[in-house]
């Protein structure tokens, strides 16, 4: 199995360490790199597009759906997810229109990211 390089952008610590670990235990090898803001993981794309971008909505600095969208911006297409404590109907159609891949709800289970992710990276 190859090893799947995933940004994680999310103002928690510890919820991008629950990211991690339920990414692992869902089967996918994976080398993650971490932001704690859109700023700060638009630059880590900057330096080498991963094979996944995970992101929360509401961080300080630059939300998550204005990453999305500069992501896009630089023609980056790579799978772009949002695991997020709000799923509305509008955030959702919202985060699908800029060009996310899907839309995960916390609390999350490792499940949860191998039914989306797989056949997705």
């Amino acid at each position: 199995m190859c090893v799947m390089d995933v940004i994680i952008a999310d103002d928690s610590k510890a919820m991008r360490m629950l990211v991690l670990r339920a990414l692992r235990h869902a089967g996918f090898s994976v080398t993650a790199r971490e932001a704690a803001d859109g700023k700060e993981a638009l630059e880590l794309v900057k330096e080498s597009v991963p094979d996944l971008i995970l992101s929360d909505w509401n961080m300080p600095v630059m939300s998550g759906i204005d990453f999305l969208r500069e992501v896009r911006a630089l023609g980056i297409t790579t799978p772009f997810g949002f695991v997020t404590s709000e799923t509305t109907a509008r955030m959702r159609e919202e985060a699908i229109l800029a060009g996310a891949s899907f839309l995960l709800g916390k609390p999350f289970t490792p499940e949860a990211f191998q039914d989306i992710l797989t056949g997705l990276v």
